[in-house]
């Protein structure tokens, strides 16, 4: 005679061994570290003309193990704004260099760069001489 609790043993035994079978085929988390290199270019005394191209760098000599974003981006900051101009898009964050050609935008003294990988650090505020008004 089959009783009552029969199948919600069989349920829950079934349950259990789906349960331990997800746990042995969950990979193994692996820890990654936020990576912040400081950017060693432009410095404050930089004077960019629009058009030229120029090398933005940034010290890449103590990475973690483990980088959480390895895929740089570069962008230009005017003032206390970044701007949406993307001067560089993915490229390695461990190169420590990439070649940008300087936008056309108007003459300002407090420019800075945005380096983005896994979180966004900024040059010291620099010159780029452009479009007068």
């Amino acid at each position: 005679m089959i009783s009552f609790s029969t199948p919600i043993f069989l349920l829950g035994s079934l349950f259990i061994g789906l349960l331990s079978q997800f746990a042995l085929a969950t990979p193994t988390l692996v820890t990654k570290d936020v990576y912040v290199p400081p950017i060693t270019y432009p410095t404050a005394n930089a004077v960019w003309s629009v058009g030229e191209v120029q090398t933005v760098t940034w010290d890449v000599s103590t990475p973690p193990q483990q980088i959480t974003n390895p895929n740089g981006r570069i962008f230009l900051r005017a003032g206390d704004r970044t701007t949406p101009l993307v001067l560089a898009n993915n490229f390695n964050i461990l190169d420590g260099k990439v070649n940008i050609t300087v936008p056309n935008v108007l003459t300002r003294n407090d420019y800075s760069i945005v380096l983005f990988g896994d979180s966004g650090n900024f040059s010291p505020q620099f010159q780029i001489k452009g479009v007068d008004l």
